[in-house]
């Protein structure tokens, strides 16, 4: 087996659930209904970083035509059950990163979005990627991002201030273990955590600006410490 790429690939090579806060089916169908609100209709859908399936499967029975994409091999098997489960027809799943999903596509479409994957990229892979998106994309279309992660509000959810426990000693332990992980991270010339990159909103809208787009930021109902960024153009 070839060596991955990067700690990212090599984390989720063997995953098999997307992350969300709670696997329960419940939870999920509020958290796609929040999604499908602020995707706003079209037709057709390509959600980038689809993970095991949990969002797609109910992105479909709303688009007419919907392809997800991951480059975890793990995750898209867990997706195509879902499918299969769900009898999704009209969603073809491809498996491919930021980098090679576009040369796989031979479709335009009305929205764009991806949830919980903008955390493993870059500004200047974000930037690529909007570019790159921004080919793919209707007249009229939309690309959404979801849940990125609030450098504002992240840190402070780290150290649990959003819990229901509020013990000052708490607070100190996970603020000291946070800057040891984060030193330790550094002398492996890795990410602070697995979770991921915060990336503050101002420059993901530079970003987009810069692309020829407009952008609104959403606070996300279901993550105290996670953004949406709608991307439009008028």
């Amino acid at each position: 087996m070839s060596k991955p790429e990067n700690v990212w690939e090599e984390f989720f090579a063997d995953k098999r659930s997307g992350g969300h806060r709670s696997s329960a089916e419940e939870f999920i169908a509020m958290e796609a209904r929040e999604k499908l609100f602020h995707l706003d209709g079209g037709k057709t859908l390509l959600d980038f970083g689809c993970g095991a399936g949990e969002l797609l499967v109910y992105y479909a029975s709303e688009y007419e035509k919907t392809i997800g994409v991951d480059f975890s091999p793990s995750m898209l098997e867990e997706a195509s059950k879902r499918i299969r489960n769900r009898e999704c027809k009209n969603t073809t799943l491809v498996l491919a990163d930021n980098k090679t999903v576009w040369k796989k596509l031979d479709s335009s479409f009305d929205r764009i979005t991806a949830a919980g994957v903008f955390q493993y990229l870059t500004y200047q892979e974000i930037d690529e990627f909007i570019y790159n998106a921004s080919k793919y994309l209707n007249k009229g279309g939309k690309i959404v991002l979801f849940d990125l992660l609030d450098p504002r509000l992240y840190p402070l959810w780290k150290i649990g201030l959003f819990s229901q426990d509020k013990r000052c000693w708490k607070f100190i332990c996970k603020a000291v273990c946070g800057v040891k992980n984060t030193i330790s991270a550094s002398l492996k010339n890795r990410p602070r955590d697995i979770l991921g990159y915060s990336h503050n909103p101002n420059t993901i809208k530079k970003i987009a600006n810069k692309n020829g787009f407009e952008m609104i930021c959403v606070q996300s109902m279901y993550y105290e410490y996670k953004y949406h960024a709608i991307i439009f153009r008028n």
